[in-house]
């Protein structure tokens, strides 16, 4: 037996410096969790005190007064250092390892949201959210077998940028047509998808910027491609951000977070798979298992969204009543 765990521990890409980015992520999705709990609550006021129920979005009003809910600054306060984790996290390990860590902040908000707002999840929210965990928990597993970091090369942040510029225009053209007719699952989608591009731009940033660190910050011809990948960065990061906000106003905090701790890490870690090659010479096996996980996580997002028990009509009465 002891032979046998040597051997499985032998086969970890894992090296112990990269292994210091899972720590560093497990923190970030603490503070992703009670971050989205407080900005659920500032968001709700406003929607509340200044919403017209028509589900097109926060309007230029609404997110100004977001900035005089002290429990809306605090979230985002706590948003931001969670990035600052997260973005630690990558500076050590694959994005394809650390990424999808971040669900564990999808329990730690289910819980506490129940508390909150005295509506205890049933037996089927119970049910969803553990997809989510056991899907993740899967990826992250393999991941852990068969990721490896490497250099990102022009023609991969090119490739980067151009679905970037596809998914940007997608969104923007279906929120300017269908924002009066979408369900909350619209936005938490859009914000997963966009988030997934901001993580995966941000890995780019990082590894280009020690690799001209290594070469004395000699800066080639190409390096505008960075450039561009902080502009897109903020692109995403922005359009992202006013989807999540707008989530909040027509959703439970858990529902969202199950969107973007899922849906964010399985976008950023197919780039990662796909086109920046962290998988590259993977067995198959290890495809199968991405892609089963991937299901599994999936479908319990998507489950979780149809039956959470915020959304039951008793529930709006219980909420009215608070």
């Amino acid at each position: 037996m002891t032979i046998d765990l040597i051997q499985l521990a032998d086969q970890i890409t894992l090296t112990p410096y990269q292994a210091l980015g899972i720590p560093l992520a497990l923190v970030g999705a603490v503070f992703l969790a009670i971050g989205a709990q407080f900005q659920h609550q500032g968001v709700a006021i406003v929607e509340s005190n200044l919403g017209d129920h028509q589900r097109a979005g926060l309007n230029l009003a609404q997110l100004r007064a977001l900035f005089a809910r002290p429990s809306w600054v605090l979230g985002t306060l706590m948003l931001g250092l969670a990035v600052v984790f997260q973005l630690a996290s990558l500076i050590f390990a694959p994005l394809i390892v650390v990424q999808p860590l971040g669900a564990i902040a999808l329990v730690i908000t289910a819980i506490v949201n129940a508390r909150v707002s005295k509506i205890p999840l049933d037996a089927v929210s119970i049910r969803a959210i553990v997809a989510c965990m056991v899907g993740i928990g899967l990826f992250v597993t393999v991941a852990a077998f068969v990721a490896k970091s490497r250099p990102i090369t022009e023609v991969q942040l090119i490739t980067v940028l151009a679905i970037l510029a596809v998914v940007l225009t997608g969104w923007a053209v279906s929120f300017g047509l269908f924002r009066k007719r979408v369900s909350p699952t619209y936005y938490i989608v859009g914000a997963g998808m966009l988030f997934g591009f901001v993580v995966t731009l941000a890995k780019v940033v990082i590894d280009r910027i020690k690799t001209i660190s290594l070469d004395s910050f000699r800066v080639s011809d190409a390096e505008w491609l960075t450039i561009l990948c902080v502009v897109g960065l903020v692109a995403a990061g922005l359009f992202g951000l006013y989807f999540v906000q707008t989530a909040y106003s027509s959703g439970p905090p858990d529902l969202v977070v199950a969107g973007l701790t899922v849906i964010d890490p399985i976008v950023a870690v197919s780039i990662g798979i796909i086109v920046l090659g962290e998988a590259a010479g993977a067995p198959p096996w290890s495809i199968f298992a991405f892609v089963v996980a991937a299901a599994i996580a999936i479908w319990g997002v998507l489950s979780l969204a149809r039956h959470h028990p915020h959304l039951r009509p008793e529930a709006r009465t219980v909420q009215a009543r608070a």
